[in-house]
């Protein structure tokens, strides 16, 4: 099946208008963090305060995610993505108005954590809603999901690099609090349209469900969730060492650039994964991909030119993004169906945390050894990953063994859960 066959046959399952508003609905979240820096930073007149803010608007998100998870998963999405959005958007226009009355930076910060504690990972409510509509399919049920989170990471990737043009781009033309108004005004419009959209309808909440209660979040997606830290750490420590090596070449301007080039390799790698076959597992394209990573990491260290690092971030992002969708993949096979929300969003959370430390470490590093020192972490973290994926792997083999010998069939689909293949 084509790469195109393959997602017309998913977006039949929601119409074209849902995927419009599921990808506009996941901007206001990379706008958020680099906006709030800007304005901050403008306020103050100090990058450090800018960077407190936005640090705390990242932290709060992380922390607050899965607990809106959960909560998704024991009432449904469209209750909390509606206060999400309405808490979310008079957050960040609270921000504005209060830094247009130079109000102290500390309390910008902690209004930026507020809008951190509302702002909804869309991403991964939508992962949770493409396993409901692919789980009626029946046999083609992996085919759809594989080819659903493949476009949810890409999609995330393409948000994660428009987002911040689009702050970029308002705040030259206009101002930083143009674009957190706009980013405000996306989330009341478009996530609320995606709270209500018919699809929902399939994830109702487990309230008072029994195969919801004492479920917990395992062993084996904390795992997973390490992985997602890994990549959050690859993303942070590229975007120190890369404004390190633009700062030293007299070009700081192409930072965010060449920080988006990683991204358009992810985005490419991640529509295009649709291809492998059914009997490429997940187990093993997990240490595949980390692999994979831990090799691509390495010409960074050699690099002195942006022209080629341009090139080693285009081909690093190749890897990155299968890694990153195996893991949600991995993560939607082995979670409990009752508590899918909360582990979708550890992994989500991790990314964040991820980032937050890989651009902390590599920045101090950067100040000391330049770019090459930052990019030493985003080595060690390619490393850390093909471990890591080398035990995961041992044990999503062990549980793909122990779900052959206990198939059940589903009783909403009719499909053999013993098939899935992890």
């Amino acid at each position: 099946m084509s790469v195109l066959s393959s997602y017309r046959r998913l977006f039949a399952l929601t119409g074209p208008l849902y995927i419009v508003i599921a990808f506009l609905a996941r901007l206001p979240l990379a706008m958020a963090q680099m906006g709030t820096l800007l304005l901050v930073a403008g306020v103050s007149g100090s990058f450090g305060s800018g960077g407190a803010a936005a640090g705390a608007f990242a932290v709060v998100n992380a922390i607050a995610s899965p607990v809106a998870g959960a909560l998704t998963d024991r009432v449904g999405q469209r209750p909390v993505l509606l206060v999400q959005s309405v808490g979310g958007s008079l957050s960040l226009i609270a921000l504005v108005v209060l830094a247009g009355q130079e109000a102290p930076w500390e309390v910008l910060a902690v209004l930026a954590g507020v809008a951190g504690l509302f702002l909804p990972q869309v991403g991964t409510l939508a992962r949770v809603r493409w396993r409901e509509l692919a789980g009626r399919r029946g046999g083609e049920r992996f085919k759809l999901l594989s080819t659903a989170f493949s476009y949810e990471g890409a999609a995330d990737e393409a948000s994660f690099v428009l987002g911040p043009a689009l702050v970029g781009t308002l705040a030259a033309l206009v101002s930083p609090s143009g674009a957190l108004v706009l980013a405000a005004a996306l989330l009341a419009v478009f996530a609320t349209l995606f709270a209500v959209h018919p699809t929902v309808a399939v994830v109702p909440g487990h309230r008072g469900a029994a195969g919801s209660r004492g479920a917990r979040i395992g062993p084996l997606v904390l795992a997973l969730g390490a992985g997602q830290l890994i990549v959050g750490t690859i993303f942070g420590s590229v975007q120190s060492g890369t404004t390190a090596l633009a700062t030293a070449a007299g070009e700081p301007g192409l930072a965010g650039l060449l920080h988006a080039v990683l991204g358009v390799g992810s985005v490419v790698a991640g529509l295009a994964i649709v291809v492998l076959p059914e009997r490429f597992r997940l187990a093993d394209r997990l240490s595949v991909f980390a692999g994979a990573i831990a090799l691509l990491t390495l010409p960074l260290l050699a690099v002195d030119s942006l022209g080629a690092l341009a090139v080693v971030l285009v081909v690093l992002g190749l890897a990155v993004a299968p890694y990153m969708i195996t893991l949600f993949s991995a993560c939607e096979r082995v979670a409990d169906p009752g508590r899918l929300g909360a582990a979708m969003m550890v992994l989500a959370a991790a990314t964040s945390l991820g980032y937050a430390l890989g651009s902390s470490t590599a920045g101090r590093l950067a100040d000391v050894a330049g770019h090459t020192g930052a990019y030493r972490v985003t080595v060690i973290a390619g490393a850390v990953a093909f471990v890591l994926s080398l035990v995961i792997r041992a044990a999503l083999h062990r549980k793909g063994r122990e779900t052959e010998r206990v198939p059940h069939v589903t009783e909403e689909t009719g499909a053999d859960e013993a098939t899935v293949m992890v």
